[in-house]
């Protein structure tokens, strides 16, 4: 497996060692004695599917208090895929970090607690699986709005497909210091 690093300390893409030939392709997703050679101790107690149509974004979510912390990829299709640094006090605080995970290239994002997260669908659709660090909290569950101009995400796509909830998130500067993760 090979780490990319981002601007973003902490957030990773991965690349898995692929095995394939004419009748088809073999690789670990996670393997826990890999990841944690490579500084990534991590225990996931949650995995996520979803499945979005393209131009679809989802995002950009957290959790707050008991953040998670996602070990992200895609199954079919291609997402623009984003993480923003959203922890008080850290020297990358409202930064972001994206990388293209599809299919095809078989990459992992590694989204660290205190991030949020979201994504833009590129493909037809798109079915992603994140596995979580953290259950799914409804009373910490939390987002930022996608087109906020401070974060200034350059976002492959100009009118996408949003959810009520999306679309009404607050911009990080209205966020409340309460409802936002600290950096360590």
């Amino acid at each position: 497996m090979r780490l990319i690093k981002t601007p973003l300390d902490g957030c990773l893409v991965i690349e898995p060692r692929v095995h394939g030939d004419a009748r088809g392709f073999f690789y670990e997703s996670f393997n826990a004695n890999r990841f944690a050679e490579a500084g990534l101790d991590l225990r996931f107690v949650q995995t996520n599917v979803s499945r979005s149509e393209q131009g679809v974004l989802r995002g950009l979510h957290y959790q707050w208090p008991n953040p998670q912390g996602k070990l992200v990829s895609v199954l079919e299709g291609e997402v623009y895929d984003v993480a923003v640094d959203i922890r008080q006090g850290s020297p990358t605080f409202g930064r972001w970090a994206a990388a293209i995970l599809s299919a095809e290239n078989k990459r992992h994002f590694w989204v660290p607690e205190g991030f949020a997260h979201g994504f833009a669908v590129l493909s037809g659709p798109a079915t992603f699986v994140y596995q979580c660090t953290a259950h799914y909290d409804g009373a910490a569950d939390a987002g930022i709005r996608w087109n906020d101009a401070r974060l200034a995400i350059d976002w492959p796509l100009a009118n996408p497909s949003l959810s009520e909830k999306d679309s009404k998130a607050p911009f990080l500067a209205d966020v409340s210091p309460e409802r936002l993760p600290v950096f360590q």
